[in-house]
């Protein structure tokens, strides 16, 4: 992954090392009135969206995030990644794939970040109850 802005290259890198401890330093990437949006959280503040990715870290083992590519235009990014991580207690290692959208601020810090990624059949079809019904409901919505 290359990517010329120093801004998005300074968030994947931080993104790809992220460890609990590093959360603390999320003020330096991110305003303090920063808007964080994910399948499951749609928080504004700095405080929440540190809340976001303690959370993270309190439920699963072994987060982890590989940037596949990133890019940079004006005040916005996108990047692609996969996310690993294992449930808490399983040994099955779990991968979601998605897409960031970012804005910055006029000083450089993060003031929107917005998760895409497809909950329904990177989660939950993987599930298994919930998953069963999940493939089921795609067959029949499928186009033939």
């Amino acid at each position: 992954m290359k990517t010329l802005d120093p801004r998005t290259q300074t968030l994947c890198e931080f993104f790809e090392h992220l460890q609990a401890q590093d959360v603390a330093r999320l003020g330096q990437l991110y305003d303090d009135n920063a808007h964080f949006v994910d399948p499951f959280n749609d928080v504004w503040g700095l405080a929440k969206v540190q809340r976001v990715f303690t959370h993270m870290f309190d439920v699963l083992d072994e987060p982890s995030f590989t940037i596949i590519e990133a890019f940079t235009e004006g005040d916005q990014a996108m990047l692609t990644w996969d996310f690993h991580f294992k449930r808490r207690g399983q040994a099955k290692r779990w991968q979601i794939h998605g897409s960031t959208h970012i804005r910055y601020g006029q000083d450089g810090r993060v003031t929107l970040h917005r998760d895409y990624w497809d909950a329904a059949n990177e989660l939950y079809a993987q599930l298994p109850l919930i998953g069963a019904l999940m493939r089921w409901l795609r067959r029949q919505l499928a186009t033939p």
